[in-house]
C-alpha cells in the first residue's frame, strides 16, 4: 500500500485549515439558525460567514482581552465566533436593506 506522508509543516497547516473550515461551518450554521433570512442563502454563504465571523469575533475578543491567549475551540472562543458571525449577518441584512433591490422593484421592471 502506498504511504503518503506530508511534511510536519504541511501537516500542521492542513490540520489548521480543516479545523477552521469545520469550526466555521458549525458557527455559520448556528448563526444562520439564530438569525434566519426569508430566503436561504446557501451552505457556502453559511460556511464563509462562519469562517469570517470566527476571525472577526476572535479578533474582537483578543482586542478586549489582550493578556489572554485565545483558542477558537473553547466555549469562550465558540461564543466569540458566533457573535462575530451574527454581527456579519446583521451587517449583511442592513446592507441589503439599504442598497439591495426590493422584490417589488425587481418585479416592476
Amino acid at each position: 500500500m502506498l504511504d503518503f506522508a506530508l511534511s510536519p509543516a504541511a501537516s500542521q497547516w492542513t490540520h489548521l485549515v480543516l479545523v477552521w473550515v469545520g469550526f466555521g461551518t458549525l458557527v455559520g450554521l448556528l448563526a444562520t439558525v439564530i438569525f434566519p433570512f426569508r430566503r436561504p442563502l446557501g451552505p457556502f454563504f453559511a460556511v464563509a460567514t462562519g469562517i469570517v465571523g470566527s476571525t472577526v469575533g476572535l479578533l474582537g475578543l483578543s482586542w478586549l482581552v489582550p493578556d489572554r491567549e485565545l483558542d477558537p475551540i473553547t466555549p469562550l472562543g465558540f461564543l466569540a465566533a458566533t457573535v462575530g458571525a451574527f454581527v456579519l449577518l446583521v451587517l449583511y441584512r442592513i446592507g441589503v436593506a439599504l442598497f439591495g433591490k426590493r422584490q417589488g422593484d425587481a418585479e416592476k421592471q
